[in-house]
């Protein structure tokens, strides 16, 4: 708590709402008025109900909800969704409506300059003390607002509003639509002057994808964290917030080595990788991306752990197929319990539901080993700040489970390139496996260098490697190549090789 917070004891009411009261370190403001702002299908009215059904369900606080466009009819039904049963709770006392909709052919509430908040103000008190509400949520103040002449009305009424709801001593939610994402707070210009904080929703579309943000514009006298993040709305949940401000370098690390399933690749990474750390795998198409994904989830079943794939560019059925060709058992790890596989089409959803139910997948089957495949399918699907965020979200989460995790990526060119992968992802990863083509006079090799591997020394060679019906070989060292990182190949004669070594020769001197 800061030292203005202590001076004005302001509290804090939790949300509930998942992410959202770490981004507002802590919640609302008690007792004041929050301005929700947003634009069509940001998810205002979401916010709005789930901020009474989780004080419902986590603080036994009573809400009430005072409706302005839609009829309490419709948002009963349309929030069953979320696992919110709000006829139950209005039978129980602990949810009320205020219906102040317009009906179809009924007159305005105001006309002109002549208009008196005060008996809508009385409803809303009187449905307040009746269940002894601490919430109040307000949807959408457009609806009623829309009626009036001005702005200068508009804010006069506002302020009728607040202080009515400040007087009550809940703490409230109000909506408001915006005519444009990074525009106007709010459609009339009035509103952010007049609440006390305010909160703006975002549904951009970025890139032909939707991305939706919540922003924290302002609390007064309470500190709280600045700029975007990202969230998600989910079946049966509602609103999730997914803020990278809550990923802390605090995960613990450990010597214990695990095995990749290919025997030479650990004689190279120094016995094998570690347990808790990321591995990133990157080759272009057809290098070998996927046989190592399915070797390091062989290994984990074989030596008694968990593992869990996602695969988002092949099939179920291609992948258990692809393994079998390897001499891989995918059907009987499944069926002994220790394999699980998960395979989706990126474009189902976006990264942040993606994200969500990835974690969730790893919190109910509670793998020792995660493998992806490939995270390039997923980079389509996104900008790449909402790549970015996706892949540090996901990497954070498994190392704080301290659980080892490999994900493969598709290099953007087929013989090399500048880019370990199109994201710029690979200083997130803890090691770094390259796979690449290598073109000796007309023929196609491929190649494998440990590019990077934090807390332990490792082969800084390219070896040559094959795959056959029993999985990957990595052989002898490349010599008399050069420029394979690159794709810029260039073979060495002898008499140049010699001079070259010559020039690192122990003991000698410029």
């Amino acid at each position: 708590m800061t030292l203005n917070e202590r001076q004005y004891h302001i509290e804090k009411l939790e949300t509930g709402i998942p992410g959202f009261d770490h981004i507002s370190n802590g919640g609302l403001p008690k007792g004041r008025t929050t301005l929700v702002s947003g634009s069509a299908g940001s998810a205002k009215t979401v916010l709005a109900v789930q901020f009474l059904a989780e004080g419902i369900k986590k603080a036994d606080e009573r809400g009430v909800f005072v409706t302005f466009e839609e009829s309490p009819v419709d948002i009963r039904r349309n929030m069953l969704g979320f696992g919110w049963d709000i006829a139950q709770w209005e039978k129980e006392q602990r949810w009320v409506f205020v219906d102040a909709s317009r009906q179809p052919g009924e007159p305005p509430l105001f006309i002109g300059d002549d208009f008196d908040l005060g008996p809508l103000i009385i409803r809303i008190e009187h449905a307040v003390h009746k269940i002894g509400a601490q919430r109040v949520s307000m949807d959408s103040l457009g609806a009623i607002f829309n009626q009036l002449p001005s702005s200068a009305v508009v804010r006069n009424g506002l302020f009728q509003i607040a202080s009515a709801l400040r007087s009550m001593g809940v703490t409230a939610v109000m909506t408001a639509e915006r005519t444009e994402e990074y525009g106007e707070i709010a459609r009339y210009g009035v509103e952010e002057f007049v609440a006390d904080n305010v909160v703006i929703l975002r549904n951009v579309l970025e890139e032909e994808k939707r991305r939706r943000t919540v922003e924290i514009l302002k609390f007064r006298g309470v500190m709280h964290q600045k700029g975007e993040f990202p969230f998600t709305v989910i079946p049966n949940q509602g609103i999730v917030v997914i803020p990278l401000s809550a990923i802390e370098l605090k995960q613990r690390s450990s010597d214990v080595r695990i095995k990749s399933g290919i025997e030479d690749l650990d004689t190279m990474c120094g016995g094998g990788f570690f347990r808790d750390s990321v591995i990133l795998v990157s080759g272009a198409t057809g290098t070998g991306k996927t046989l190592m994904a399915t070797s390091f989830m062989a290994e984990g079943t074989r030596s008694g752990e968990r593992c869990l794939l996602f695969a988002f560019e092949e099939s179920r059925d291609q992948l258990f197929r692809n393994a079998t060709g390897w001499g891989i058992d995918f059907d009987r790890m499944e069926h002994d319990g220790t394999l699980r596989v998960v395979c989706n089409y990126p474009e189902v959803a976006g990264l942040e539901d993606q994200l969500f139910t990835m974690k969730s997948e790893i919190d109910q089957f509670k793998p020792n080993r995660v493998a992806i495949d490939s995270l390039s399918a997923l980079e389509r699907v996104s900008t790449m700040r909402g790549f970015r965020e996706f892949v540090i979200g996901l990497t954070s989460f498994i190392k704080h489970k301290e659980i080892a995790g490999l994900y493969t990526a598709t290099t953007p060119t087929l013989l090399g390139g500048t880019s370990i992968t199109e994201a710029h992802i690979s200083t997130i990863t803890d090691s770094i496996i390259l796979l690449r083509y290598v073109e000796i006079y007309g023929e196609m090799h491929r190649g494998l260098t440990v590019l990077k591997m934090r807390g332990s020394m490792h082969d800084k060679d390219i070896r040559e490697f094959s795959i056959d019906g029993e999985g990957m070989h990595i052989g002898r060292p490349f010599r008399g190549i050069s420029g394979i990182m690159s794709g810029q190949f260039t073979y060495v004669a002898s008499s140049e090789k010699d001079r070259i070594q010559s020039l690192f020769a122990e003991g000698n001197e410029s």
